[in-house]
This record gives structure tokens, sequence and C-alpha cells, in this order.
């Protein structure tokens, strides 16, 4: 018996996903557990795996279809089993069936497996399949064959013969006028290519990252940053001394975890700016939920650590790791990156020295750390050098004025350069 891939439920607070990608193409061989596609969900992509092993006989819903959670994605089976056949006569069904509605009697003498898709296609143009030449697994006509045919077709119909008369349409396929351009569905790309540059489609990341960020600069908190000098010599030397120790327990020792601990007793002293504006007053959160912005190929995302102020070094090492190589691997859950209190993003990893980030709505501040370098200081009157880092804060001049925000920053600078 063929099973169905369904949409499973993303998390808690996700009505429904984006199909972004197909890993696998109708007819390849799946293994049960191997990646099958992806799932876009609240920026998260989401790898959904085969269910069992087989050959994907097919593909419900496309790429770029939203879907709800329970819905058929595609169907796996096995080849020259009964499930296959079955599956290949419903497809020849649907093609059938359109094709009788419109009067055409004609049934092809193409025998292979074609997807509904397909099969509606061909119904839909009326196509001898016979003048396609498949280039799927065994000869098998695929979409892309399908459109690959449909677009020369047209191509040829608007060119003149060499007696300057326009050639007759083929037998199959409806004369469109002449000039008409291919169906949108045939240029389905991803960019735009001219002389002149590129148009880079949107995926769906991008999309939310920028309506995301719209809203919080320009229709909801009115930013304000700060900006202060951190000396970074005490965590250096800490560092230096246990990062070895650390790494014996699996775990890597890195900045961010220090300026993640520093920040969550600074905010348990600073309340206002681990709150969120609400119409009726300033919630002021009891928990610290810590998003650590994670720099991704195709944008940002930012993991939540949830109750970060029961962590200590070693556990908020150790959490950083952990949700930072799942936001890369695509392993992420959405719940993961809901919830969050007050973001961390540490721009300086890319070389950045100073940036005034985007507040991550509905939150009321958001740190900036930026790249440490040895920098030279005057220290009790004598000249020094010192790994030194421009640390920025960010927040919503409706929850806290300068005072505030100064005097977070104060804490945290505290709490770094006398680190022990």
């Amino acid at each position: 018996m063929p099973t169905e891939v369904i949409m499973p439920q993303l998390g808690d607070s996700v009505s429904e996903g984006l199909v972004s990608k197909w890993l696998k193409q109708e007819g390849d061989a799946i293994h049960e557990f191997e990646p099958l596609l992806e799932i876009t969900g609240d920026k998260i992509d989401t790898e959904i795996p085969a269910p069992c092993s087989g050959i994907l006989l097919q593909i419900l819903v496309p790429q770029g279809g939203t879907v709800l959670p329970g819905v058929k994605l595609g169907v796996i089976g096995e080849a020259g089993n009964e499930a296959l056949r079955h599956t290949s006569d419903i497809a020849k069904a649907e093609r059938t069936n359109p094709a009788a509605s419109t009067g055409n009697e004609q049934v092809n003498d193409y025998n292979g497996y074609v997807s509904p898709v397909v099969a509606r296609m061909v119904a839909e143009h009326q196509v001898d399949l016979n003048q396609i030449k498949g280039s799927g697994r065994d000869g098998r006509i695929t979409k892309k064959d399908v459109e690959a045919y449909l677009s020369g077709a047209l191509h040829d119909e608007t060119e003149d013969d060499i007696n300057g008369v326009p050639r007759q349409p083929p037998p199959h396929l409806p004369a469109p006028p002449l000039q008409q351009p291919a169906p949108a569905r045939l240029r389905q790309a991803e960019s735009v290519l001219s002389p002149d540059g590129e148009m880079v489609a949107l995926n769906a990341m991008r999309k939310a990252i920028a309506e995301h960020m719209v809203f919080s600069k320009l229709h909801t908190s009115p930013h304000v940053t700060a900006v202060f000098e951190f000396d970074m010599s005490a965590v250096s030397t800490h560092r230096s001394a246990h990062k070895t120790e650390f790494a014996k327990h699996g775990v890597n020792l890195t900045l961010s975890a220090y300026f993640a601990l520093a920040t969550v007793g600074a905010l348990q002293n600073h309340r206002y700016l681990n709150a969120q504006w609400m119409d009726e007053g300033i919630w002021l959160h009891n928990r610290v939920n810590l998003g650590m912005a994670v720099a991704l190929d195709e944008g940002l995302i930012v993991p939540v650590i949830k109750d970060a102020g029961d962590l200590n070094l070693m556990g908020m090492a150790r959490a950083i790791n952990d949700v930072a190589a799942r936001a890369r691997s695509k392993q992420l859950k959405p719940d993961e990156i809901k919830g969050g209190t007050f973001t961390i993003t540490n721009h300086g990893v890319s070389g950045s020295l100073m940036a005034t980030p985007i507040i991550n709505q509905p939150q009321v501040a958001i740190l900036g750390v930026g790249m440490v370098e040895k920098r030279v200081k005057v220290i009790d009157d004598m000249i020094a050098i010192r790994p030194c880092c421009y640390v920025t804060l960010t927040f919503d001049h409706r929850v806290a004025d300068g005072a505030v925000g100064d005097a977070f920053m104060s804490d945290l600078k505290t709490r770094i350069e006398n680190w022990q």
C-alpha cells in the first residue's frame, strides 16, 4: 500500500506552512527518515523526513504551495507493485477525464506514469505525449518536459516560414494569437537576468525579515541607541583559562556566552528593558527568554534560550552552541524562535565595529556586540593596550528613557570588565 506524506504540526503557534523546496522529485528513490522536502513557517525552514523507504510516486503540493497541518503532501510506494500501478491508473484517469470533457476522445500511446499535474497540463493543452521526450526515470515524462514542449511550440508558432507566411500550430496545441507570450506558469524563474543587472526573487525568510523590520522601525518603536566601549581583558583572561576545560565537556566557550550571562544579570536589575509595550501599560517579564541572533546564508534568525536566568556559564555556552548549530542545519522548530524577551546580536563576528540593530518586536531592546580588537587606552595616566569592543543598546523610547538605557549598559559594562 502507498504511504502518504502528511504536513505535520510544526508548532503550537504555527497554523500553516509553505512548501519551499522538494529535495526529491517524482520517481526518485527515497530512504526512510531521509530529508524529503523543506517547509517554511515563521522564517523557519524545517526538513520533512520520508515516513518510509520507496519511490516518490506523487508530489501533491508543488513548491510555493501553502498548506495546513494534516494535508497530504505526496505519496511514497514501491516501484512495480500494485501501489505504483494504482497511482498510475489514477493519473491516467485524471488525464483522460478532462480530455473527454473537451470532446477529444484520443488516447495517447504513451503508457508510462505521469503525475496529476502533468495529466492536467496534457488535458488542458491537448498534448500528444508521444511527441514529448521524457527526461525522468525510465523515460518518464515530467512537468518540466511538458513545459519545455509547450514553450517550444509557442515559440515555433510566432516564427514565419521562408515565404513569410505564419506557420500553422501543431495539431494537438490550440493556436494562440501571434506574439502571445508564454503562459505565466512557464516563466517561474527565481531570478530575471538582463544586460543591465539581475532581479533576485525574494524567498520566504527574506520577505518575513523585511516585513518585521519595517514594522518595528517605521510603525512601532521610536528607536534610540546608546554606545559604550567595553574593556574585554577580564573576559579574555577567564576564557583562555577555561576554554580547554569546557571543550572536554563538548562545549565551545565563546564571547557570546559571557555577554549572554552578564545581560541576564543586568536585566534582572533593570526590568524595563525586559518588557513589552502594551496599550494598557508596560508589561515587565519575570523570566528572561534570551534571543541569540544567528546569521544564515539566506538571512537572519533569532532562536530563543528560554529561562536563561537559570543557567550558569557552562549551561549558557552549551545552549548557545546548540541553538546556533540547529539553526544552521535547519533543525529548529518554529516555537523555538518565539517568546523572546530580549535579543543579542554579535555582529562583530563578521568584522563590524559598531551597529544600530532594529528591535525584535514585541521586545523593547536589543544589544549589539562589535568586533573585539586591541586598542591604545590611557589607564591611570599611562598608555596601555587593551582588547576592547563597542557595545550598543537600541531601545524603545516609549518604555525607557536614556537614563534607564545608560544604567543598564553601565551595569553590563561592570559585569564584563570585572569578570572573575
